[in-house]
């Protein structure tokens, strides 16, 4: 498996795949073309068909920059694929063809950007699980041990999504002029009762910074940075709990999304939504087992609890946006990872034997997101943004 702390990936909004993704694509291209005098970039597949709201064009022409780029979208192209080429004058000086797969991860044909080096010999949770604790380490012990720069990385993490969070409950107004959608965190925090109401708010606010373009973490993409970011600042902002249980639990919580990662798929435009904001639900039900102090078989039953209810969810943004009904989908799931964390502890308390393992469901989130037809797969051609009514007002 790759590192987990590419699970959480810092950049701009709203979409790891369609944003971070390029963006890297783009800065690794300009780096080795220092000669050109000008760009064309085309995009394939989900990136073509979104990449419009999603900001995909506006990204690389400031990566580019000052550097002029032609833009193209390529809707015949079924891959999400991003081709550079680079020029002076009429010649073409070089040309590359990359692949973006989900959470900023890319792949480039003629380039070794590092994103395909494996550093642990596992490939699925019960492996890690076996290699752990043979180790006579706890989870975070092993993976800190592992990824020297892991608890770095981590704190830099946490510390934008507070950041993200905190923003976006102080900013009002118009956030998408298209859809007249009006930033509404803000708003929701006031008249929290709760913390139910409260984790809503954070979910909220860093579903309206990232759709913004604002800075975000991934989590483990940014169209669903809002679920564990609204849990982690939650239990250190409103329970108390220390920074050093907050690094260890994104820690925990990143094992179970990078396992779905190596085994499935994270992107939205492969997997439909299951693969983003389900992964999301289950790595912060996975944390909240942990922060509530759930044993291991707790911790992986919360997570596997919170996957198996995002089977077949789809991917259909309106207009392309990551605003409908992805900042919406953030708080509802955040919920879920709370209650699929109380429900994995009183079922393991009262002696429930899980029949269902972490590594059967994402093996039946890898076969379920192939079945999902393309037009729910971050196209924007089919489900509620087919069904989006231009007189409905969010």
């Amino acid at each position: 498996m790759k590192p987990i702390k590419d699970i959480y990936r810092i950049g701009y909004g709203p979409s790891s795949s369609h944003t971070i993704g390029p963006q890297r694509a783009a800065a690794f291209f300009r780096k080795v073309t220092p000669d050109a005098d000008h760009y064309r970039v085309t995009f394939g597949g989900s990136l073509a068909l979104t990449g419009k709201g999603h900001r995909s064009d506006e990204i690389v022409q400031e990566t580019l920059s000052p550097v002029p780029a032609e833009i193209v979208f390529d809707i015949r192209d079924p891959e999400n694929r991003i081709t550079l080429q680079a020029y002076r004058g009429e010649e073409l000086l070089l040309e590359w063809h990359a692949l973006s797969l989900g959470g900023g991860s890319i792949r480039i044909a003629e380039y070794d950007c590092g994103d395909e080096h494996d550093l642990y010999p596992e490939h699925g949770w019960q492996q890690l699980k076996e290699a752990f604790l043979a180790s006579g380490l706890s989870l975070p012990e092993y993976l800190f041990q592992q990824e020297s720069d892991l608890l770095a990385h981590l704190e830099e993490s946490f510390q934008v999504m507070c950041s993200s969070i905190e923003r976006g409950l102080q900013s009002e107004g118009l956030l998408n002029e298209e859809l007249q959608y009006v930033r509404s965190a803000g708003k929701l925090m006031r008249c929290a009762e709760n913390d139910r109401d409260r984790l809503c708010a954070y979910a909220y606010a860093v579903g309206e910074e990232n759709a913004a373009g604002h800075i975000v973490s991934t989590a483990p993409t940014l169209g669903s940075a809002g679920v564990a970011a609204a849990l982690l600042y939650h239990f250190h902002h409103d329970r108390g709990r220390s920074c050093k249980d907050i690094y260890e639990a994104m820690a925990v919580g990143a094992v179970f999304g990078n396992v779905i990662k190596e085994n499935a798929t994270i992107a939205g435009s492969v997997g439909g939504c299951q693969a983003e904001i389900g992964t999301a639900c289950a790595m912060s039900a996975a944390m909240a087992a942990w922060l509530q102090g759930g044993s291991l078989e707790v911790t992986e039953r919360a997570a596997e609890i919170a996957m198996e209810h995002h089977l077949g969810l789809t991917c259909d943004p309106v207009r392309g946006y990551v605003i409908i009904p992805c900042i919406e989908r953030n708080a509802a799931a955040v919920l879920r990872a709370l209650d699929a964390a109380e429900l994995a502890a009183k079922l393991v308390k009262i002696g429930k034997k899980g029949l269902v393992s972490f590594d059967m469901v994402v093996a039946s989130m890898n076969y379920t997101g192939q079945k999902i037809a393309v037009e729910l797969k971050e196209t924007s051609l089919g489900g509620l943004a087919l069904e989006f009514d231009d007189e409905k007002k969010d």
